[in-house]
């Protein structure tokens, strides 16, 4: 038998985005109310998982999986986006990472 995390306490919020948010994109907020893509080092608000013309499905909280730059380690992490992913940071949000292999980290926003 497989684990799964999915649907671990999910939280999704529909936010105004701009035109650069893809689904599965890291986000942060770019105005009130306003979504936009995460660019490196930024520390992000949550997944975007879904877009409907300039309306994104932000997932706020919850378990998600991302691409990570680097060396992830389970436990807490201070986390912040990264080219592809995300990354290991000096300060921002301590996330919960719960699984962590060569490419990919899953973690609780």
């Amino acid at each position: 038998m497989e684990i799964k995390f999915n649907g671990y306490m999910e939280n999704v919020l529909t936010m105004e985005c701009t035109s650069t948010v893809r689904a599965g994109d890291l986000v942060k907020m770019s105005a009130s109310g306003k979504v936009t893509r995460a660019s490196a080092n930024d520390t992000f608000i949550g997944v975007c998982v879904g877009v409907n013309g300039s309306y994104a499905a932000v997932q706020l909280s919850g378990y998600v999986e991302t691409a990570k730059s680097g060396t992830v380690n389970v436990g807490y992490n201070k986390l912040a986006a990264a080219t592809s992913g995300v990354k290991t940071a000096e300060s921002g949000i301590d996330r919960l990472v719960i699984y962590s292999d060569d490419t990919t980290v899953g973690f609780i926003l």
